[in-house]
């Protein structure tokens, strides 16, 4: 016969261990759909090491760059929904796949939890030094007259759908070049292999400081305070409708407990405004734009059809 003392401990230690730990009580993974160097790769660990010391727990940033994200995505989606395993992305895998792509290995709305918008961003848009093109005019001049159009790399959603804007709009061809990640597709700008390059702020003002490309105009409707003297495409080009917008985000996989995910979403919004994050992202171009949880939830929706009616006038087939 077993004690009573002993019989009413037994259901307590049936318990799973992680029922009765406190969160964190282990590392906790940022899973980015990016390669390391990326812009979200950046914006993660910027985030990732002021997190560790609140929670007291190491924030460990893994990439799984490719397919689009799609890798990453589904990782997340199909991860154990216990508070150590988040998806810290963009709006690739979230509301510009679902504009490019019929399927996906991924629910962008039903497979996750939407714990907080961290931030939002725009493009450059640069071309090699050797180029004679000092406008967006003059780049749409020389895609023109170039046969089969200029070669221009992408390495990302954002970076491809805001070529194919602008090429659709002025009416120009470009040879779209796919590369793994946008730092790769830099790289070949730099070198002369590709001619031109939509790509982040982030990834592009360091490139453009040390004067290794030239900064044609950026994809906002306004200039940067950071970059002043660079202009919007809608005035470099004489195109008012365009504009192209970004933004960082991270999400839980569905069903994670909402405590937890309430919790992160508030250590998150608290960095967000910690001096050292405000200075990275106003170095960088970006908009400290913040939102939590449901906000983030409701403006992804929104997004999504957003980028299925840029994609839908830029022209870009599905696949």
């Amino acid at each position: 016969m077993i004690p009573r003392r002993a019989a009413l401990a037994l259901p307590f230690l049936a318990l799973p261990a992680s029922a009765q730990e406190v969160w964190p009580a282990r590392p906790i993974r940022f899973i980015v759909p990016f390669a390391a160097g990326s812009a979200t790769d950046l914006r993660a660990r910027l985030f990732a090491e002021p997190l560790s010391r609140r929670l007291g727990q190491p924030v460990v940033v893994e990439n799984r760059g490719g397919a689009n994200g799609f890798l990453a995505s589904e990782a997340v989606a199909r991860a154990r929904p216990d508070g150590y395993t988040f998806l810290f992305t963009a709006n690739t895998t979230h509301a510009s796949n679902p504009a490019l792509f019929r399927r996906l290995p991924y629910d962008p709305i039903n497979d996750f939890m939407p714990v907080a918008l961290l931030g939002t961003g725009v493009l450059f848009v640069v071309v090699n030094n050797d180029l004679p093109i000092r406008s967006m005019r003059d780049l749409a001049g020389a895609a023109a007259a170039k046969p089969g159009g200029l070669d221009v790399a992408w390495g990302s959603a954002s970076s491809r759908v805001a070529a194919e804007m602008f090429r659709h709009m002025a009416g120009v061809p470009f040879n779209m070049v796919a590369y793994r990640a946008n730092p790769q597709g830099i790289t070949d700008v730099i070198a002369g292999n590709v001619q031109a390059m939509f790509l982040d702020t982030t990834t592009a003002m360091p490139q453009v400081r040390e004067g290794r490309v030239r900064a044609l105009a950026v994809t906002s409707r306004e200039r940067l305070a950071m970059a002043p003297d660079v202009p919007t495409v809608a005035e470099s080009a004489g195109l008012p409708d365009y504009e192209i917008l970004t933004w960082n985000g991270v999400f839980a996989p569905a069903n994670t407990p909402t405590e937890i995910v309430n919790r992160l979403a508030a250590q998150l919004l608290e960095i967000m405004v910690e001096p050292a994050t405000t200075a990275r992202y106003l170095a960088d171009g970006n908009t400290q734009r913040a939102l939590g949880t449901a906000d983030f939830g409701r403006f992804v929706a929104e997004d999504i059809e957003r980028w299925k009616s840029v994609v839908a006038a830029a022209g870009i087939p599905v696949e």
